[in-house]
């Protein structure tokens, strides 16, 4: 019998339907659209403006988009794990709700946090329950409302974030396609430096951490930039020596969409030309768990089965890492 790997066999996604461009910021803080885009990449970002939703809206929306293309019955999903680092509530799991929303009755669900780099570790937990044999089919979300965290007085932080979500799902292969290798890391120095600092058992919610806005996204910008630019090229460039490839192995790099420096430093570390590097952060800026299924999405008619994919991601805690994928399917035949 051959080895079983972890193939992604499906993509979805959703983007709430309100743009907010670098114009609309320039009337909410002291930016303007030449300073957001230069240092950032982005022009524009959606946010989620429906009354009373919160991330599972997203994250249902995509699952939805994702089971009616690949056209599969929700009830044969086995698992569903939902990244996401702004979940409904503290508690419930908000990927417990998810999955009866959209009909796995047969799944278990939970949710993941490891901020940015969440779905980037979610692909390595639902390829190692597939590689057990034990579940055939789990789908993985990375939905993120960043706006409900914002601070939209902050202009370090107010002019990166964006809302939305994207899903994949994960079967077992026996082609040798799918997930091959990943080198996955952490460093609790990050926590000062990224950071929603009340509402947890440290710091309890107050009126008086509502009124400093402590619930909301802290960020050092410069020392976050500093560790992300080493952090994912450094990964990148290791997952790529480990597996013994060459810039004309790989086909496309799949990175975390937080800055289009840190993009372009990556993939000048491993040498890769910008034709191979998925870009759509001046769309969605940085949607945190949600960037690198929304770039599989936005970019699914372009892969190849067979593709060497390289993904990369890098968060707060710190969390950052990478992944060497190669991919199951072309969109084509999976639509006849």
């Amino acid at each position: 019998m051959n080895k079983i790997t972890a193939a992604i066999t499906a993509v979805g996604s959703y983007v709430p339907d309100f743009v907010m461009s670098n114009k609309v910021l320039e009337t909410l803080v002291d930016t303007n659209d030449e300073w957001i885009t230069s240092r950032t990449g982005i022009k524009e970002r959606r946010i989620l403006k429906e009354e009373g939703q919160g991330t599972s809206y997203l994250a249902i929306k995509a699952a939805q988009n994702l089971i009616e293309k690949a056209n599969i019955d929700p009830s044969e999903i086995d698992m569903v794990i939902m990244a996401t680092t702004s979940p409904d509530m503290p508690v419930a799991a908000t990927g417990v709700y998810v999955a009866s929303q959209i009909g796995a009755v047969n799944a278990f669900a939970y949710d993941l946090q490891a901020a940015c780099s969440s779905f980037l570790f979610g692909m390595s937990t639902a390829s190692a329950h597939i590689q057990s044999g034990r579940y055939k089919k789990i789908l993985l979300i990375g939905a993120d409302k960043m706006s409900s965290i914002i601070d939209y007085t902050d202009r370090s932080t107010c002019i990166i974030f964006g809302d939305g979500a994207g899903a994949v799902l994960f079967e077992p292969n026996e082609e040798g396609l799918g997930l091959q290798d990943e080198y996955l890391r952490s460093d609790g120095i990050g926590r000062d430096f990224l950071k929603i600092e009340a509402g947890g058992s440290m710091m309890p919610p107050s009126e008086e951490t509502v009124k400093n806005k402590r619930h909301f996204v802290q960020q050092d910008g410069k020392t976050v930039f500093k560790y992300a630019v080493s952090g994912m090229a450094d990964v990148s460039e290791k997952i790529m020596q480990r597996n013994n490839l060459t810039k004309e192995d790989v086909n496309w790099l799949v990175a975390h969409q937080a800055n289009r420096r840190i993009i372009d430093a990556t993939a000048n570390r491993i040498g890769l030309e910008e034709e191979k590097v998925l870009v759509n952060i001046h769309r969605y800026g940085n949607t945190t768990s949600a960037t690198l299924p929304l770039l599989l999405s936005d970019f699914e008619n372009q892969l190849k089965k067979g593709d060497n994919l390289i993904f990369a991601a890098f968060g707060g805690g710190f969390t950052w890492g990478a992944i060497y994928l190669k991919w199951a399917y072309n969109k084509q035949e999976q639509t006849n």
